[in-house]
C-alpha cells in the first residue's frame, strides 16, 4: 500500500533550510510513501469567532479539506525561541478546529527539526510532540531527528552534502514508513 503523507514545513521562508530538507525527503522516502509539501503560508491567524459565525476564511477551508486526504503527517521545522514557529502552530490550530472536527485525529506522524544551531531544534521538536499528544497524533518516537549545523547541510544544488546525513534521513524515512503502516487508519 502507498500512504499519502502531508509534509508541513515550519519555516515560511522560500529558501529555508527546512524546505530544502523537506524536498530532499520526498526523494529519500521509500516507494510506500507519497509525500506532498502543503502550503501553510496563506493561513490567517486562527480566531474561533470565524468558525462560530460561519465566516471561515477560504484558506482555512482549503487547508482542512486538503489535509483530510492524507494518512500521515511529517513535520520539518526549525526552532523559534525554543519552540514551534508561529506559522506552524497556527496551521495546527486551524486544523484542530472547529471542536470535534480535527484533521489531525489518529494520523501517524513524525518530526524532524532542522537548525543552524548545534542543538538542532530540540525545543521545537519536543514542544510539537506535546501538541500532538493532545491532538491524538501518534508520533514516531525513534529515531529522533535533530539536525544541527544545517546551514552547511546542502550544496549549491540544494542536495544533502554529507553521505552520513543522507543515509540517516533515508533510514528515518524507512522507519517512518513502517510507523505509518503500523498506525494508519485504513478505510
Amino acid at each position: 500500500m502507498v500512504y499519502k503523507i502531508a509534509v508541513l514545513v515550519g519555516s515560511l521562508r522560500k529558501d529555508s533550510l527546512n524546505r530544502k530538507l523537506a524536498k530532499q525527503l520526498v526523494h529519500l522516502a521509500p516507494d510506500s510513501l507519497e509525500l506532498k509539501l502543503i502550503d501553510i503560508s496563506d493561513l490567517p491567524v486562527y480566531n474561533s469567532d470565524l468558525d462560530d459565525e460561519g465566516t471561515v476564511p477560504k484558506p482555512w477551508t482549503r487547508f482542512r479539506e486538503e489535509m483530510r486526504a492524507f494518512q500521515g503527517i511529517l513535520f520539518v521545522t526549525p526552532e523559534y525561541n525554543r519552540s514551534v514557529p508561529g506559522g506552524l502552530k497556527n496551521a495546527i490550530d486551524v486544523g484542530s478546529r472547529p471542536y470535534g472536527k480535527s484533521i489531525w485525529q489518529d494520523k501517524p506522524g513524525a518530526i524532524i527539526s532542522v537548525s543552524p544551531s548545534s542543538m538542532g531544534g530540540f525545543g521545537a521538536n519536543h514542544h510539537l510532540r506535546q501538541s500532538m499528544v493532545f491532538l491524538n497524533v501518534p508520533i514516531m518516537q525513534q529515531p529522533e531527528a535533530y539536525t544541527g549545523k544545517a546551514d552547511s547541510l546542502f550544496d549549491e544544488n540544494n542536495e544533502i552534502v554529507s553521505e552520513d546525513t543522507r543515509k540517516f534521513m533515508q533510514s528515518f524515512m524507512i522507519r517512518f514508513s513502517e510507523w505509518v503502516s503500523a498506525n494508519a487508519k485504513t478505510e
